[in-house]
């Protein structure tokens, strides 16, 4: 059995020492130098476990193999890809995978989810009372940790440390294992009693904000001015690769009508929650009027509750709100985060003439057109409209149908690149010739467009790290850089008055200056935290954030680090967490009367109780739209 035991914990060692310099080479990620031996250490203390399990050592070494690669190869390419390590909410998110990939793809993403369980089931000693006591000691393990998740949060942060801005950091001295459950343990730490209507008042007093209206009570319909017609354009994956200087591009990929366009905004830029993914928090942001502050998608987790974001404020003045988006209905949970924020249609995949794919990506223009099509009765009506439309060309890799040929060369040897700047070609062409349509058939309507986040163009930041705009990890970025991570282009147009020079937007800003332009002054918590003429505008990120006053002056706060000049910023995203939390997670307090004016008692609500009913009633919607 000694023979056994030393055959199995020296095959782990073999795996390990290959795996990483498999990784570092293919990726140029792996744990630091410091962090090998505790690594090391996790990993054989996972293998001995898992040989008590095991039958013999032919099956634990192929199960071991399988499930230790899975997760080293996926945690690798999200780091390449995205910057961060894998956290535990990726595993709930791990389904919308399969709703965006196909072919091999698809079977490659199901096969590291599913083999590495089949291998767990053949290696198991089904007739050995060790290997049940193994297993059960696992599972009373997992159970402490979720009864007492705080106290093993602090014990995990005192032993290895957590550089809350850095989650790519934290996993290079950690490694996986400790790193993965370091941040379990945080987030069931996070699970807490909703605010009670004294820290939602004081909240709303910090944030300088007042009371809205009672939820759900019928608004007063406003002025003429806000029966304007609503265009809210989301592009994916939209930046100005002009500003890789490296790249050697042959000519300009944006369309001059664009850059006349954008420059009469003063070359205005969103500042979006995401880089590179997790579209839907910079949707939530840009319909809801709260930011992002989690490293997770809110869609998925976050939002709980119906709540009066700008499609249900603008359907109590007699709106009509859609939403299109051409993907999977139920991709980021979008069929009932769209409900619970108030649109009354979702245009999907299914409801869309799929006639000019790029990959599995309906083309901007068909969809343009599609969506007039389906609107032009509504217009007719002379019903206001919001209409929301999220395009899907644009993913990554960045692909291109026989209609589109490649038109821009690129000098560097980084494919995504020249991928990329061609797909911005039609792109910015398609959208604008949809816009001259659009003005043309709605000259007084408010239009807005931005880019969700900036394009993936390589592993550890790729193409941006050759031009000098990001450096490879987050731990090396200067201040400007945290900007440039996160700023795509911003157009609004405010009917025939034209472009309107924004400045450097947050996109939580956006419901807020929408609503100043139809000139509806009701009582929103659309305006609770964010005005479009704020002097300070404050951009957090996760574990950070970074204060903008004016055009040049920025501030990088740092999670965790003493920093003078980031109290007051601090402080007022603390008040917005909380204003959050009540309002999508809880018992929604800042949308009543103050109490002293109820005469009612407050009822707390917990807040997994909230989360926990939901989501089960997500499920039941889900498949009820689905069917």
């Amino acid at each position: 059995m000694a023979r056994e035991w030393a055959w199995a914990l020296a095959l782990v060692v073999l795996w390990y020492g290959a795996a990483q310099g498999g990784i570092a080479y293919l990726f140029g990620v792996s744990p630091g130098v410091d962090a090998w031996l505790r690594d090391l250490g996790a990993h054989v203390l996972i293998g001995g476990v898992l040989f008590l399990m095991a039958r013999s050592v032919m099956r634990f070494a192929l199960a071991m193999v399988v499930l230790f690669s899975a997760f080293t190869l996926g945690n690798a390419m999200k780091l390449a890809v995205l910057g961060g390590p894998v956290m535990p909410d990726d595993f709930v998110a791990a389904r919308n995978l399969f709703l965006l990939l196909d072919g091999w793809q698809f079977w490659a993403s199901v096969a590291m989810l599913a083999v590495p369980g089949l291998a767990l089931l053949w290696m198991f000693a089904w007739r050995m009372p060790r290997a049940w006591v193994a297993l059960g000691s696992v599972v009373l393990a997992a159970s402490a940790v979720s009864a007492n998740p705080a106290p093993v949060s602090s014990w995990l942060d005192e032993q290895f440390g957590d550089w809350v801005w850095n989650q790519r950091g934290n996993y290079e001295m950690r490694g996986l294992p400790i790193h993965l459950v370091q941040e379990a343990a945080r987030n069931l730490s996070r699970r807490q009693q909703a605010p009670e209507f004294g820290e939602v008042d004081d909240a709303l007093r910090m944030v300088g904000a007042t009371q809205p209206s009672a939820f759900f009570k019928a608004a007063a319909v406003p002025g003429a001015g806000a029966a304007r017609n609503v265009h809210m354009i989301v592009l994916e994956s939209f930046w100005d690769p002009v500003a890789l200087k490296q790249a050697g591009f042959s000519a300009d990929p944006i369309d001059p009508a664009f850059r006349k366009l954008w420059k009469a905004t003063g070359n205005a830029h969103a500042l979006s929650p995401v880089f590179g993914g997790y579209t839907a928090n910079a949707e939530f942001e840009a319909l809801c009027g709260f930011p992002v502050q989690i490293d997770a998608v809110f869609f998925e987790g976050g939002l709980r509750r119906d709540v009066p974001c700008l499609p249900r404020h603008l359907g109590e003045a007699g709106y009509r709100s859609v939403a299109s988006h051409p993907n999977a209905a139920p991709f980021w949970n979008r069929i009932n985060a769209y409900r619970r924020v108030g649109f009354e249609q979702y245009w999907s995949d299914r409801d869309f003439v799929l006639d000019d794919m790029n990959g599995e990506f309906l083309g901007d223009s068909s969809l343009y057109r599609q969506v007039l099509e389906r609107l032009e009765p509504v217009l007719n009506t002379g019903q206001p409209v919001f209409n929301y439309v999220l395009t899907y060309f644009g993913h990554m890799e960045y692909p291109l149908n026989e209609s589109r040929p490649q038109l821009i060369t690129a000098r560097t040897d980084n494919a995504l690149v020249s991928a990329y700047a061609n797909t911005v070609y039609y792109k910015s062409r398609e959208l604008m010739a949809f816009l001259r349509v659009l003005r043309k058939r709605d000259p007084d309507a408010i239009i807005v467009l931005f880019g969700d986040h900036l394009p993936s163009l390589g592993w550890n930041h790729g193409g941006y790290a050759e031009s000098g705009l990001l450096a490879p990890s987050r731990s090396e970025f200067s201040d400007e850089m945290f900007r440039t991570l996160v700023a795509t282009p911003l157009i609004v147009i405010d009917g025939r008055h034209g472009p309107v020079r924004t400045g450097d937007l947050p996109l939580y800003a956006l419901p807020g200056l929408i609503l100043d332009l139809l000139g509806d002054e009701r009582d929103s918590m659309l305006r609770f935290v964010a005005r479009a003429d704020d002097v300070l505008r404050v951009r957090p990120l996760p574990g950070l954030h970074f204060t903008l006053e004016g055009r040049k002056a920025l501030r990088v706060c740092r999670s965790g680090e003493v920093q003078v000049g980031c109290e007051a910023s601090s402080a007022w995203l603390e008040a917005v967490s909380v204003l959050s939390r009540d309002l999508f997670n809880g018992a929604q307090h800042a949308l009543q009367l103050p109490e002293h004016l109820r005469g009612l008692q407050t009822v707390e609500v917990e807040m997994d109780e909230v989360s926990g009913a939901a989501v089960i009633e997500d499920a039941i919607d889900t498949m009820d739209n689905e069917v």
